[in-house]
This record gives structure tokens, sequence and C-alpha cells, in this order.
């Protein structure tokens, strides 16, 4: 979670293959997509990494960057941190043991949930623990959502849960056993197999929430495919099941953390989920408004169904879920005995880290830094705005006509780009970009582009 350090993206256009066709800048919930020159181009201040982007292209030309799977053996200790969602990828003909014993032959030592963090909250705490400034909590488990309020919601940021995420919680307990055992601290590597760009985001942001717990993400399509590549035969497959790598239990409650309602169903009091991050803006507008406050908790997803839904699942997040819920009804409701008492041994260690600091804003979306001209320029985007045809055509290279004016008093655009008005009427077009003050035949190709600071 970002505080105030740079903030890593993992979305990419590929520019020799973008065919510039809108789809993606359609599609963004936050309007941080311009189609300049004919290609795509992504403002990294305005996006969340929810992959909406990526979801829609037709050409494959948006891809989400990963470590690479060799970077594991630089650690003798190589743990892997899987999403339950993972097992919601395959048949049920394939077992958990299989999956697990396929990710030992990769390369991995180690394999927990990385919902096993709630297990261990559980553990310690007697209940889900939830800290914030004020009510309702707002959970930040969904790295886009709370990126999302830092920019879009900033005055919210004091509802948002300061308890680490169940994979961050995970990563301290691991890393604490494991050094227990006689392991330095260095050669434990643990890498988080992701389902969506926002939490690879996160691992790779500087000073974030998780950002040295754990060493680096792997997408979780490329580790399906590595898992079905290594279950391809049916004799490799008896192996696997045979393999002794084993995976510390979870509860059901843990197991189905993730999905929709998950997390919330955990929570005491009122509680609402909301998924999908058109539905999450729509909500926090109202929440904004100081409409619907008379919640305890709120369980916001970016993702349709939660993380089964994720960007990075291959295979249909319905038919996902159901085999998380099939598998999680033959799970317990409490972690056995011995493993409690193996997490307590830790207990004042991750009781210590288990809150990290107060989400900073992210000041993106302002017109201005000088309040004074951020006012103007407001008054002047909605007399552009007043201009523009409304239709939200996209044809200009902005998402709405409201993004081409606020692009224009940015400097970033010409009202030139208006071809509804420059077919209307050639002429006027000219004496409307006189009026605004803008040299004539400026374009949004001139304007600089925003580009990601690091690189895998």
């Amino acid at each position: 979670m970002m505080r105030d350090e740079t903030f890593f993206h993992s979305l990419t256009v590929k520019e020799n293959i973008c065919q510039g066709c809108t789809h993606c800048m359609k599609v963004c919930p936050t309007e941080a997509i311009r189609i300049t020159g004919g290609k795509a181009r992504i403002n990294y201040e305005r996006c969340v990494d929810c992959g909406q982007c990526m979801d829609v292209c037709p050409h494959s030309a948006i891809i989400i960057e990963q470590n690479d799977l060799n970077q594991i053996y630089s650690y003798q200790y190589r743990v892997a941190l899987i999403p339950s969602v993972l097992i919601g990828q395959f048949e049920d003909e394939i077992s958990e043991q299989q999956i697990i014993g396929a990710l030992g032959e990769v390369g991995f030592t180690h394999i927990y949930y990385s919902e096993f963090g709630v297990d261990i909250l559980r553990t310690l705490g007697a209940n889900i623990s939830v800290y914030a400034d004020q009510n309702p909590v707002v959970s930040s488990y969904c790295p886009a959502s709370v990126r999302l309020i830092q920019i879009r919601y900033p005055n919210l940021l004091p509802n948002v849960n300061l308890v680490r995420t169940p994979a961050q919680i995970t990563a301290l307990y691991v890393r604490s056993y494991l050094e227990s055992l006689g392991a330095n601290s260095k050669e434990v590597g643990i890498f988080y197999i992701t389902p969506c760009a926002a939490k690879y985001a996160q691992i790779k942001t500087p000073g974030s929430a998780t950002s040295g717990l754990i060493q680096g993400g792997l997408n979780l399509d490329y580790i399906f495919n590595l898992i079905k590549k290594q279950l391809s035969s049916t004799g490799k497959k008896e192996r696997l099941s045979k393999l002794k790598i084993e995976i510390p239990p979870v509860t059901k409650g843990a197991f189905l953390w993730s999905l929709t309602k998950g997390e919330s169903s955990l929570m005491q009091g009122r509680t609402l989920s909301v998924d999908e991050l058109h539905n999450v803006i729509e909500f926090l507008e109202l929440l904004e408004d100081e409409r619907s406050k008379n919640f305890d908790f709120l369980e916001l997803r970016a993702c349709a169904t939660g993380c089964s839904g994720g960007i990075l699942t291959p295979r249909n997040r319905f038919l996902a879920t159901e085999r998380m819920k099939h598998h999680a009804a033959k799970l317990p409701n409490d972690l056995p005995q011995n493993l409690k008492d193996e997490i307590m041994k830790t207990g004042q260690h991750l009781i210590r880290n288990i809150k990290y600091n107060r989400v900073k804003p992210i000041n993106s979306l302002q017109l201005d830094v000088n309040t004074s001209e951020a006012i103007k320029k407001m008054e002047k985007a909605s007399r552009i705005e007043d201009v523009l045809p409304g239709i939200d055509c996209g044809l200009c290279g902005s998402p709405t006509c409201k993004a081409l004016a606020e692009d224009i008093v940015r400097g970033l655009a010409s009202i030139r780009r208006c071809l509804v008005l420059k077919v209307k009427d050639p002429g006027g077009l000219n004496h409307l970009a006189r009026i605004w003050g803008e040299a004539v035949g400026k374009e949004l190709n001139d304007a600089p582009v925003v580009t990601p600071k690091e690189e895998v």
C-alpha cells in the first residue's frame, strides 16, 4: 500500500501492437488512458492497476510484468504464497496435493496459502482484527481499491483498515518460523502468485506494506500453465500426488476470504460487499457524500466476484468460484491445536508488526497545485465543456468531453481534436481555439507522457 513513495505500475502498453482502438480508454474506471498518435498511453498518476484495460484489449497490446521465475533460485528457502483462487483454476480431478507437488517440482521448497494469515489473525486475537480512525472500516485487502481511494476519495483514507493483509501476515509468520529453525533471513525468498496486476504493483512499490516482506511476484496464469505442463502425463500426475511437500491447512473461512463476501462474512456488525471497480466507484461516491455510513465494515473488490475474477485467472470466474466453494466444504472451521501453538510461539513478533502507517493521499487529479489557479482552471474547464457536444464519443482521444476539457486546461490537448466540432464548423473551431488561448495546431501528441520509473 503506497504512502508517499513512488508507486510502481505493472501494466504496460506494447506500442508496436496497439491499434488505438479506444477499448481500453473507454473501460478505464479512472480515466487514466488517452489515445495519442494512434496509440494508447497510460497516465500512471491516475492508474490503479485494476487491469480492466488489459481484459478488453482485442490485440493483447497491454501486458502485466512479473519477476523472472529463476529469481527464486537466489534463495535457499523458496516460499510460494499461493492464493486459494489457484485451486479454483483446475477441474475437480486435479487434487490439491497434485498442484502443490507440481509447485515443488518447479522449485519451491515451502508452500503456504496466502489466506493462512486470516487464521493467524484469528489465532492471535480470537477474531479478525480491524483498525481504522473512523467507521465504517474499509478493507485494505484490494490494493486497487485502496489506491482508488488515495487518488479520488482522500477524505475516506481515515476509514481504511490499517491491519496488514493476510498475505503480508503469512509472510511475516513464515520468515519468523523459518528463522526459528535456523534459517538466515537473507536466504529466505517469499514469492506471491498474484491473480491481479494491483497486487504485483504493491509488491514492487518501494516502501509499501508488502515491500520487503515479499521478494517478488509471479503471475497466476503463468504458474497455472507451468502446473498444467507438470500434470500433462498420467504417470507424473501420480508421482506428484506422492511428492513429500506439504502445505499447512487453512480453515473454510480463510479459503473463501478472497471471494465476494468472503471477508465481510467473518466481520462483526453491519457489513457490505461491493465488487467490480465501477460499482466500487459508485458506492464510494455515496460514502463520501455521507449517505451510506451506517455500516461497520465495507469489503471493496476491484474485480467481479472477488479475486476469482482477477485479470490473471485463466478460468471462468463462476466456475472457479464454484470449485473453491466445493473444495472449502471439506475444510475445518478451526486450525488444529498443534498449529495454533506453533503460531503463538511467534505471536508477540506478529502482534508488534500487525499494523502499518496511515495511508496518504495522492494528489493526481488536481488541475493545479495552487488552489486559486485550480479553481480558475476548473471554471475554465466547465466553460469549455459547455461548448463541446457532450456525446462522449472518444474520437478526440479522451474518454469523455469533460476529460477533454480538463486536458485542454492542463495544456495537454487542443479543442481542435473534437472531430464533431470540426465537422460542424471548422472556422468556428479555429475561433474557439483562439478563445482558450491555444496555439494553432497544438495536439495531445505534444504533451509529456508519464511513464513508470521502475522496470522489472
